[in-house]
């Protein structure tokens, strides 16, 4: 049975799902309805590459939403217009995949969470990293019964977006809070994904460093209390000139009762016990980016499968720790992230 998909964005990082993640679905599982972006010459590009006509064709998402016959919405625009986008789904009954964040703020984000639990739709957050072969491959081996119990994590993202610009759009640079909520937001989602369990409480500072490119914070260090006693520490920096774990190269290192777990830029994971030679671990066959993964999963939900693994439900979770990173760093308090839910 196909889908019918009501695809919002065309520019940007929607070029990476119009010709890369979706293909795939499109023979048998997916059906585009339409395609909405405001940026006329993005949207006849990538309708022509979807064979789409001129009446699939919407600069204006509400015009869209009322016209448009769909089973779910896939959200692929920045971050500050996610509200409006899923508020319009959910009143025409639309299930929603999202990219992430859910939202840019606290309250658009409770708005958004109300609004598709209440009217009983299902709605998912492209979580893509936890399903890449690099990170399946090091939560394999640091759960690994040679290990035992998890002590602390270390998370490092680390990139050189000095020049304005850099890092896919202009807007990144102007936002506050870009590397929490256009960064952080995979890295922490990730931080619960390997430690199994949920942020209590979180800590840091964020600030701007003289030579950035960016209005709002850009770097960051943050400590957190996990909800099953282990412990994760963050490093963010987006005006790296040295050593770069950027996208798909970040810095992973576990530290557990029997050894730690290594992971970085080369993509190698690495055991490491003291007086041992270090071991490397076999990749995991995975989807190389996660977005088919995601897809797939949020597919089978509607089909009466299983609720995605990044379903709304779960990945508020996650948002939780971004809005809480905010708060603790411009009031410079420790927060507990349940306030935020």
């Amino acid at each position: 049975m196909k889908r019918r998909l009501l695809m919002i964005g065309a520019g940007g990082f929607a070029r990476s799902w119009i010709h890369d993640f979706l293909p795939p679905f499109l023979e048998d599982r997916i059906e585009v309805a339409a395609l909405v972006d405001r940026d006329g010459q993005a949207l006849d590009a990538q309708a022509d590459a979807l064979g789409l006509g001129p009446d699939q064709r919407f600069s204006n998402l509400a015009d869209a939403f009322r016209e448009v016959e769909a089973d779910f919405c896939a959200i692929v625009v920045p971050p500050e217009f996610h509200r409006q986008a899923a508020l319009l789904a959910v009143e025409r009954g639309m299930h929603i995949l999202s990219e992430k964040p859910i939202a840019d703020s606290l309250a658009a984000t409770r708005e958004i969470y109300r609004a598709v639990t209440q009217n009983g739709l299902k709605m998912a957050v492209t979580q893509n990293y936890r399903f890449t072969p690099r990170m399946l491959t090091f939560r394999n081996t640091m759960r690994s019964s040679r290990l035992g119990a998890l002590n602390y994590l270390v998370a490092r993202f680390a990139a050189d977006y000095r020049k304005y610009g850099s890092w896919g759009a202009a807007f990144r640079h102007e936002m506050p809070d870009a590397l929490l909520v256009e960064g952080a937001v995979h890295h922490f989602d990730m931080i619960r994904n390997l430690t199994g369990a949920d942020c209590e409480t979180i800590a840091g500072i964020g600030w701007n460093p003289s030579w950035s490119s960016f209005k709002g914070d850009s770097s960051g260090l943050y400590v957190m209390d996990m909800s099953n006693g282990s412990k994760a520490l963050y490093e963010g920096n987006c005006s790296e000139a040295g050593l770069c774990n950027s996208w798909h190269q970040e810095y992973y290192r576990a530290e557990c009762e029997h050894g730690a777990v290594i992971l970085d830029a080369d993509g190698a994971v690495r055991l490491v016990r003291d007086g041992k030679e270090r071991e490397r671990a076999s990749h995991v066959a995975a989807d190389e980016h996660g977005h088919q993964t995601i897809i797939r999963d949020f597919l089978n939900w509607l089909d009466g499968g299983p609720e995605a693994e990044t379903s709304l439900q779960d990945n508020v979770n996650s948002m939780a720790m971004i809005l809480a990173a905010i708060a603790a760093s411009r009031e410079r308090q420790v927060k507990r992230v349940a306030d935020y839910l």
